[in-house]
């Protein structure tokens, strides 16, 4: 028996043993494990979870176990991750730490940073969001206004984010802010992090058309930030952002994204709609609609292994994650689409007597936001054409 072949039989006898029977039911998203200081767990079984798999370092697989990740090869990671979906085990934790600011860290930052923050995310202790857009700096980021004065001993922040999401419910922050006015734009961004409770922190929901939404106003007001907050060098941040964007675009579009709300779509199909006497979909329309979308989505999901096997070589994901963000949301744009008219008028409702009533016309409008957050679909294209087509600019 290989290496690979012993992990594998290792890592189903411990999945057997340490995944309770609740953890490989399917997954909606008030089940996702966030961790942090405000988060609350929805069963022990949740809980039990996360524990088991932060002790092994499993939460955080491929990171060094001196900074709490399991230390796994890209083989064995790959051995865990189909183990993990042969038994339909829901991730044990998910975060913008892990999928964001923990790659930055590894990467820029300081050995006390590593050892001081990593251990933390891959816990679940500790939740971030992240500073980026402002009201007047979306898709050109590098025109951010939020200051960042050097007061010595520490930076005062004072600024505005937007579409921060989960900053009412994030314990700190990995924030841009201009500490170099003299600058020019791209080079006088540093990256600080920074607690949510600091004095001069607040946050305000924003609302979207679906009725709810992770996103959220943030107002510095002459925060005090300690200058070893500071990742990286003065200057950089822009580097280190450029580097985060490309972890958070794979995030947003990979096929198990936490952001898409899954459904069976033919299954509501059937139930919607009916079967003819052969046992198909009533609906010759629908039925080649739904045909088309599972071969996409099949398509799909080999690219993004392929991508990911890429990765798992030693390879930087660079512009990739452009397009891994492009294809994943227009396909998720799609499937809410083809549900809802799946579901015809029944759909359409907005709330009613059942838990579930209006969902699918609330999914459907949330969708919308997916090719407009960690970077609009055309900005997604833009890079595709000049970093992976060569086209001209």
């Amino acid at each position: 028996m290989t290496d690979l072949e012993t992990f594998r039989e290792e890592t189903r006898n411990w999945l057997k043993a340490n995944c309770p029977p609740e953890m490989r039911e399917p997954m909606g998203e008030d089940d996702i494990c966030w961790g942090g200081r405000k988060f609350e767990f929805s069963s022990p079984a949740q809980k039990q979870w996360l524990e088991v798999n932060a002790e092994r370092g499993w939460t955080v697989p491929a990171w060094p176990k001196a900074y709490g990740g399991g230390g796994l090869s890209g083989p064995e990671q790959k051995v865990l991750a189909e183990e993990m979906k042969r038994i339909n085990a829901r991730p044990p934790l998910q975060s913008f730490g892990i999928w964001m600011l923990g790659p930055a860290l590894l990467h820029f930052g300081s050995e006390e940073q590593k050892r001081h923050y990593l251990p933390q995310i891959a816990r679940g202790e500790i939740r971030w969001c992240q500073g980026y857009s402002e009201p007047g700096a979306g898709s050109d980021l590098a025109s951010l206004q939020t200051k960042g004065v050097d007061k010595g001993d520490h930076f005062e922040v004072t600024g505005q984010k937007i579409w921060t999401s989960y900053a009412d419910k994030a314990d700190w922050i990995f924030c841009l802010v201009r500490t170099e006015p003299d600058e020019k734009k791209h080079t006088g961004i540093s990256f600080l992090l920074f607690d949510m409770e600091t004095e001069g922190v607040s946050t305000k929901p924003i609302k979207l058309i679906s009725g709810a939404s992770p996103f959220c106003e943030t107002f510095f007001d002459a925060v005090k930030v300690p200058s070893e907050q500071i990742v990286g060098e003065r200057g950089q941040g822009w580097t280190i952002a450029k580097y985060l964007l490309t972890h958070e675009r794979e995030m947003i579009g990979g096929s198990d994204s936490a952001i898409f709300a899954k459904s069976d779509l033919i299954s509501d199909a059937a139930q919607a709609i009916g079967l003819d006497d052969a046992g198909r979909l009533d609906d010759p329309m629908m039925r080649a609609e739904l045909g088309e979308f599972i071969v996409d989505e099949m398509a799909f999901d080999a690219h993004v292994a392929m991508t990911r096997a890429y990765m798992r070589a030693g390879n930087e994901l660079g512009a990739r994650s452009a397009e891994l963000k492009y294809l994943g949301t227009e396909l998720n744009k799609q499937r809410q689409s083809l549900r809802v008219a799946a579901g015809g008028a029944d759909d359409l409702v907005w709330e009613g007597g059942s838990n579930d009533a209006g969902q699918a016309a609330k999914d459907w409008l949330r969708s919308k936001a997916n090719s407009i957050e960690g970077g609009t679909s055309e900005v997604m294209l833009s890079i595709l054409s000049k970093a992976i087509l060569k086209m001209p600019g």
